[in-house]
């Protein structure tokens, strides 16, 4: 980690809310993501990744404070506008909480600017790769650039003036605009007439300057690209100032889905509006004109503060442009292809194999070609009847996608669970639904009320006569462009006690059944929440009689106040608990006689640690191992549909226990451990010890059983 001064206001601190004695601590869900968020910036920082790589996280820095803005902090403000200004379970306000967010983002999008032109762009100038400003370009440079204005972006650009005869137009949510502050020369007066200029989403934000031209990069942003040109588009006037801007609007859902007749056409309608929701963020660049800016902020209907004044270009997102356009495999992460294990890399149906075993894979480590190859199969096998499929988040060129187009077409019955309601996926899961029932594929858009999260493929095949079900259930989505970027757990099996629940999960989805039964998959709104909570009330009992307890959890999310009590309750006991959780964590761990058995870890590294575990010790049983869809939030519990599912097999357990749990517990590079102020700091490493990375220590595994004709397990 950077020791300069930047760098050290990366850690934020969170204080534990002085409340009645009776009140056990929390965080504030929404400090812990900005944490979070720091976290991810620090991988930014840190030189001991490759410099795109750097340039890759903090662009996704860039991304998440976009989703947190739209909705979280558009959340808190429609609260305060509506008079509901009570404080949360951590003892803050709406109110309270909107200023400590302006504080932490102010800072945290200070130290972003620093590290990309203090950090970032002096390295890349090392290696040949050159962003410049328009006062850095060469003649033949601004030759170049002048050409490209007049080719590429003048004919596209559309001057709006802002007068009594121009009202003010709609900016869309996250585009790109130039604020023009102009004068009429022939007048003595400074008119700062105002006018925009907003740039389609069609153009690159980031050019290469005379990419022909061989030897070093040159870059420059298509802002000022604009800016150096925008003299065109005014003629007669002169430019006074002109600044790049971005405005960022509520983007949640707010309807009634009892009272919508047609899913899909009331989601069609609500992406529409979403373009157009209420202000809750402007960045604008340093320089602009303080009349003007009244203007804006009056026009768009915005306080003064949600204003943040950037120094440097709008949208660092646009960076991960950059990082394709550059060939430079030496700045990057060494490339690795996922591998295919036995028993998968068989010559035989994967329905043969499955029907033997039940067979684990971790992503990306394992590859995720057996899975689009199970839907595949089952797309061809003469001897399949049924597929069904849920589809949460996936891509357009998916190979399943395709698979269950043709199944259909094979005249196979094929049902696709589409979740309209996955946040920012809406719009291509439609596209992706429509094309799916013009193939016959029967398309069923969720349930009222409810998100449907879990992940699960059932094939239905008959053998000797008998109907047999194959399932594949996983922690992540369907989709093969993220299996090689994010950490998640797939599952296949045949045991009759999961598939025939996994069955009746599908029948409950696509038909009518208030209170299913499932007594082996654990699965919200049914079962989820209380039989996570029996869980862990066993641990404590065990761990209160002085039997062997211990947790063992890895997760995105913990936010649910009666999940962390019982957490609480169950260390008060004597059971040691240790969570690995990537992001928001509103537990606080190491509080003296509440919660000084539990560790809390978070692991931000090269992949996404995406996959949820939960591992509890059961004395008088077995160890319990379950992995899943579901983080511990009360969306997750009560407004999805979820499904954590049992490992049965002892060697599967052994497995994820000793080759995945405690690998990550000894995590001391990519980990940091949450402290009692709320600071995440380094784990200690002795001296003379080299630092250990989780996921650095699986991809070579991975690499290694390249050449072993053995199961891993």
């Amino acid at each position: 980690m950077p020791r300069d001064a930047a760098a050290n206001r990366l850690t934020t601190t969170h204080e534990v809310p002085r409340e009645a004695e009776d009140k056990l601590p929390c965080f504030n869900r929404e400090l812990s993501w900005l944490s979070f968020n720091r976290r991810v910036l620090e991988q930014a920082f840190s030189r001991d990744n490759p410099l795109l790589e750097r340039l890759k996280f903090l662009s996704i820095v860039s991304s998440n404070l976009d989703e947190f803005f739209e909705i979280r902090v558009a959340g808190l403000i429609q609260q305060v506008e509506s008079g509901n200004d009570a404080a949360g379970t951590d003892g803050v306000s709406p109110r309270e909480q909107l200023r400590r967010i302006h504080d932490v983002v102010v800072s945290l999008v200070e130290d972003q600017y620093t590290c990309w032109l203090q950090k970032i762009v002096p390295r890349l100038r090392e290696e040949n790769i050159d962003f410049t400003t328009p006062e850095q370009l060469t003649r033949s440079e601004r030759r170049w650039v002048d050409n490209y204005f007049k080719e590429q972006v003048y004919p596209v650009l559309t001057p709006l003036a802002i007068d009594p005869a121009h009202p003010f137009p709609q900016i869309g949510n996250k585009t790109l605009n130039i604020l023009v502050s102009l004068d009429n020369p022939e007048t003595r007066e400074i008119e700062s007439f105002m006018a925009i200029l907003p740039v389609p989403r069609i153009l690159p934000r980031v050019v290469w300057i005379d990419p022909e031209k061989a030897g070093v990069h040159r870059y420059i942003f298509l802002s000022d690209v604009i800016k150096l040109g925008a003299g065109e588009l005014f003629p007669g006037y002169e430019i006074h100032s002109a600044q790049a801007f971005r405005i960022t609007r509520n983007s949640d859902f707010y309807f009634d889905e009892e009272e919508a007749e047609n899913l899909l056409e009331k989601i069609e309608e609500e992406l529409h509006k979403r373009k157009k929701g209420a202000a809750v963020r402007l960045e604008i660049e340093n320089g602009v004109e303080e009349q003007l800016l009244q203007r804006l902020l009056r026009y768009i209907h915005l306080p003064r503060n949600y204003v943040f004044r950037i120094n440097g270009p709008i949208n660092l997102m646009r960076l991960m442009s950059v990082y394709e356009m550059i060939n430079r495999p030496d700045l990057k992460y060494k490339s690795f292809t996922p591998v295919v294990r036995p028993p998968l890399n068989q010559e035989r149906s994967i329905f043969g194999i499955v029907a033997d075993r039940d067979v684990l894979l971790h992503h990306p480590y394992d590859s995720f070609s057996p899975v689009v190859a199970f839907v595949e199969e089952a797309a061809r096998d003469p001897k399949v009847f049924a597929i069904k499929q849920t589809l949460y988040r996936t891509s357009g060129d998916s190979p399943i996608f395709r698979a269950l187009m043709d199944a259909s077409q094979n005249g196979k019955q094929v049902t696709a669970l589409v979740e309209l309601k996955a946040r920012f996926d809406e719009a291509n899961n439609i596209q992706w639904a429509k094309q799916l029932e013009e193939a016959g594929v029967h398309v069923v858009y969720g349930m009222v009320g409810y998100k449907i999260h879990c992940k699960c493929c059932l094939v239905v095949r008959r053998e000797a006569g008998v109907m047999r079900r194959y399932a594949h259930m996983s922690t992540g989505n369907y989709n093969p462009q993220t299996a090689r970027l994010y950490t998640d757990l797939g599952f296949f099996t045949a045991r009759e006690d999961i598939t025939g629940e996994v069955a009746s999960l599908f029948n409950s989805l696509t038909g009518y059944g208030r209170l299913p039964a499932f007594e082996t998959l654990h699965v919200a709104p049914y079962n989820l929440y209380e039989n996570t909570h029996e869980l862990i009330r066993h641990e404590a009992e065990s761990a209160r009689r002085g039997l062997p307890a211990r947790i063992i959890v890895k997760i995105n999310k913990l936010v649910d106040r009666s999940t962390i009590e019982a957490l609480y309750d169950a260390s008060q006991a004597g059971v040691k608990i240790d969570l690995i959780v990537r992001e928001t964590c509103c537990l606080v761990p190491g509080v003296k006689g509440v919660s000084e058995n539990i560790t809390v870890r978070s692991i931000i590294g090269r992949l996404l640690e995406h996959s949820r575990i939960y591992y509890f010790r059961n004395a008088g049983g077995k160890p319990l191992i379950y992995l899943g869809s579901s983080d511990w939030m009360p969306r997750n519990f009560h407004r999805r549909v979820e499904s954590n599912f049992p490992i049965e097999d002892e060697s599967l357990k052994k497995h994820i226990l000793e080759n995945i749990l405690e690998v990550y517990l000894r995590d001391t590079k990519n980990c940091r451990l949450l402290r009692p102020s709320g600071a995440y700091t380094l784990p200690g490493v002795p001296e003379n010890t080299a630092s250990f990375s989780a996921q650095e220590y699986l991809l070579h595994e991975a690499e290694m059983s390249r050449s072993s004709t053995n199961p891993p397990f």
